[in-house]
């Protein structure tokens, strides 16, 4: 058997979002799992388009998530010679000829077909006799249309009529060959075994295969995989709809494991409800047999469960070194140990790490009083400013002679529920706003000791004082 070699060759033209990254994981997974290789190749012969950032880009997302590549990365411009022995190949064979026809001609020739009411072909409209081809024309596949079956490894057997191949250009009058004709060059001298690429070139696979036939070389194994779909389910994600620059969930504080996780899972299980992955376990697991055939919608808010579940088991300490850029401004100057006790409380509710300042800001900052938090909330809005001055009252009474301690401020507190006669929900929400004046935290008396007893009865005094006026 043949080593499996697979690769991933996104075009250098922007940024590399969420799609993109899913088509090398699984391409990645493939290699892998075989003990085969897998390559990196960067379809740069769009020069109109390129971005010289872009490489670099697409280099650091597969570095961060840990998508190792092997060998030296493949660049198609560095190859332009290769192409161009290949294309006269197809000269010498009578199966590709030059093109003279600039894109009016062949906009009018268009535009005759509609008014005629038949399909667009350009092999309906060959040049009589064509020029020898040289560097300033397009040079042309001479195609034979024929019906094709194929196998696909992700959409089963597929098949398409005669009326799907055309002569399509395999090298621009710049220089440069055309996608369709340098991927599969690419493809066959480095030796790709299984080609992994997007339902948007569903289109295509039968004048690739037209391809395969007139360069007389095998075809890899082919696998279309279905979109990544916007949350609604009714289109292909798109940067509108939340496909944001890979890095981006690297800046906000998310962890490679748990993208690497949640794309395996965009359109892919392994039959059972299992939902999160070790790297080591997708390797095993994964097959392209089991990947979906439908589109898998995009859902954020999973990510950021999962992101969230890897956080909850991390060691503190690990936790602690992995946030040290995401603290808040006010935080500089805080101990180490007194930091570590905040992220200790909010580990638990934690999903990403660019939340540790709204979650934790009040821990190193009093924050002004805010009379939206118990106007707007669900329990607290019934009761006067009396009332809840009242409660508060008697809450710092009993908070005053604590040692502040967790133990001794639970014991406090629950006495206040059976001296107040409230509920938590009433009397714990009024101390916790008053005493963070933020919309939620951790456990009240794990908050109110980390805070300390002066600052805690210091935001007690100033919440009094607005329910006074």
């Amino acid at each position: 058997m043949p080593t499996v070699r697979t690769r991933f060759a996104p075009s250098p033209t922007g940024f590399l979002h969420v799609g993109g990254v899913r088509t090398a994981l699984f391409a990645w997974l493939v290699a892998r799992q075989a003990k085969g290789q897998f390559l990196l190749r960067m379809e740069d012969t769009d020069r109109e388009r390129h971005v010289e950032a872009a490489e670099h880009h697409i280099v650091e997302v597969l570095q961060w998530l840990g998508l190792e590549w092997d060998g030296e990365i493949y660049r198609q411009s560095e190859h332009l010679d290769v192409y161009k022995e290949w294309g006269e190949r197809l000269i010498n064979k009578g199966l590709a000829y030059a093109d003279p026809r600039n894109p009016e001609e062949i906009a009018e020739l268009r535009l005759k077909a509609k008014q005629a009411k038949k399909p667009f072909l350009i092999r309906d409209y060959r040049p009589a006799k064509s020029p020898a081809w040289d560097a300033s024309q397009p040079l042309r596949l001479k195609s034979d249309p024929k019906a094709y079956k194929w196998h696909d490894e992700v959409m089963g057997d597929l098949s398409a009529p005669p009326e799907a191949i055309d002569d399509f250009i395999l090298i621009k009058a710049d220089g440069y060959p055309t996608y369709n004709f340098a991927h599969i060059i690419d493809d066959h001298l480095m030796e790709i075994t299984h080609v992994m690429r997007s339902q948007e070139f569903a289109s295509s696979i039968p004048k690739y295969l037209n391809l395969y036939e007139a360069l007389d070389i095998p075809k890899p194994k082919l696998a279309m995989l279905p979109y990544v779909l916007a949350p609604d389910g009714q289109k292909k994600l798109s940067k509108r709809d939340g496909a944001k620059d890979a890095l981006d969930y690297r800046n906000q504080g998310f962890l490679p494991e748990a993208l690497i996780s949640f794309l395996a899972s965009l359109g892919w299980n392994d039959g059972s409800e299992q939902e999160i992955f070790s790297r080591d376990e997708l390797i095993k697991k994964f097959s392209l047999g089991r990947v979906h055939r439908g589109g898998a919608h995009f859902d954020e808010q999973r990510l950021k469960w999962m992101n969230g579940h890897y956080i909850r088991q991390m060691p503190l300490a690990e936790l602690s070194e992995k946030v040290a850029g995401f603290w808040p401004a006010e935080a500089k100057k805080a101990p180490d140990d007194y930091k570590k006790g905040v992220l200790g409380l909010v580990q638990e509710r934690l999903k990403y790490f660019g939340e540790l300042p709204e979650l934790t800001v009040f821990f190193f900052k009093d924050l002004p009083v805010d009379p939206d938090l118990i106007t707007g909330h669900k329990q607290l809005k019934k009761f006067s400013k009396a009332e809840l001055k009242a409660m508060l009252e008697q809450a710092k009474a009993a908070l005053e002679s604590s040692d502040f301690s967790v133990e001794d401020l639970t014991e406090r507190l629950n006495r206040l529920l059976e001296q107040t006669g409230q509920k938590p929900a009433v009397l714990f929400s009024l101390i916790r706003i008053a005493t963070t004046q933020a919309p939620a935290s951790p456990g009240l008396a794990d908050t109110l000791a980390l805070l300390g007893k002066k600052r805690s009865l210091d935001r007690l005094d100033s919440q009094l004082a607005a329910l006074a006026d």
